[in-house]
């Protein structure tokens, strides 16, 4: 009896495992470039206003969708750490300004260590702003936990990954980010916290 429960127990486990890696996967490939109020941009790291290749990579994938008229505005979210001189959210404004978005339709949010920090300080914007809507544009392996995060935070949303940088490069890359946003998704559903992630490193 007990061995049956341990293997009940055990095929469970693996079927909720490889039932979230599957959707990492699956939303990870998948693009909605249908029209929102605003285009989100998950922060990454930044040397003193510099975005790093995956925050640029981010960037440019939020500029594309821009001119193509998904939507009129990008807020770009993430927070700092002690001592820089710039937020991750002011470093991928002004990327944006000096690459021909105008200033008036970038906002950024200054706030945010985590993914679930991050979502929650856009969400509490945009309903000060009436945004309802938003198109998230982060990394694709990253893509699910942020939308189950902002969707939690009351922010109606989809995705929209980018396909190039660091990230994206390798197998062996995406199978590490695979795994850890399989790890980091569940870890958010069972306890609504987020999992030691940092904006300034995946996020």
């Amino acid at each position: 009896m007990l061995l049956r429960v341990l293997f009940g127990a055990a095929l469970v486990a693996a079927l909720v495992v490889g039932g979230t890696a599957f959707r990492v996967w699956q939303v990870a490939r998948t693009e909605d470039r249908s029209k929102a109020d605003i285009v989100v941009v998950l922060g990454a790291a930044q040397y003193n206003g510099r975005p790093t290749p995956v925050l640029e990579a981010r960037l440019e994938h939020a500029r594309a969708l821009y001119r193509r008229g998904v939507a009129q505005q990008i807020v770009t979210v993430g927070g700092g750490l002690p001592g820089d001189n710039f937020t991750e959210g002011e470093a991928g404004r002004r990327w944006l300004i000096d690459h021909d978005v105008p200033a008036a339709n970038v906002t950024a949010v200054g706030e945010g260590g985590d993914t679930l920090g991050s979502m929650k300080a856009v969400a509490a914007v945009a309903r000060d702003r009436g945004w309802r809507t938003a198109v998230i544009v982060s990394d694709p392996w990253h893509s699910l936990r942020a939308r189950t995060m902002a969707r939690d935070a009351g922010l109606d949303s989809w995705t929209s990954p980018t396909r190039h940088g660091p990230i994206v490069q390798t197998r062996e890359t995406q199978g590490r980010y695979i795994i850890r946003e399989t790890g980091a998704l569940l870890y958010y559903r069972l306890t609504h916290a987020p999992a030691g992630d940092n904006s300034t490193s995946l996020d």
